[in-house]
């Protein structure tokens, strides 16, 4: 019994140590540390990714297949350092994003183009992209949709 007892003593101790961070319970109002150990003075001077389009969506509407469509997505930093995108990545091959590769400074904008090939797609297409850059966020994820039809065929035989 002693044993048993000695062990769950153990491991409410263990943790309890373990839980505590070092801050006795307190949160970011008494603790000028996150839980990932970042300050958050640095992380108020993070760099923003705020897109002008707040809902991060285009649709492209009613578009033909084998159609390739393009949109940019607009954004402005408005954090306090230079802006950089590390990635973008298209949920497919059909999605293909293109990003400013130099830093965007504070209070700059830049733009961030997808383009979707509606080659070999039919019906209703949502497909993302996702964004890594060094915010506090870490990435940002846009969004395109498109109803893709299929041209009908002429039975006629093309005129000469």
């Amino acid at each position: 019994m002693k044993q048993r007892f000695f062990i769950l003593f153990m491991l409410v101790i263990g943790n309890t140590a373990c839980n505590n961070n070092g801050n006795n319970g307190a949160g970011l109002i008494n603790n000028p540390h996150s839980a990932n150990g970042m300050d958050t003075v640095a992380a108020a001077r993070k760099p923003t990714m705020e897109f002008v389009d707040t809902t991060h969506v285009h649709d492209f509407g009613v578009i033909k297949q084998e159609d390739v469509v393009s949109y940019d997505f607009a954004f402005v930093n408005h954090g306090k350092t230079p802006l950089i995108i590390n990635g973008a990545v298209g949920s497919c091959g059909c999605t293909v994003p293109e990003y400013p590769k130099t830093p965007i400074q504070p209070g700059e904008g830049g733009k961030l183009k997808v383009t979707f090939n509606s080659a070999g797609k039919s019906g209703l297409q949502n497909k993302t992209v996702t964004i890594t850059a060094n915010t506090l966020k870490g990435s940002e994820m846009l969004f395109i949709k498109s109803q893709v039809i299929v041209p009908e065929k002429s039975d006629k035989p093309a005129s000469k």
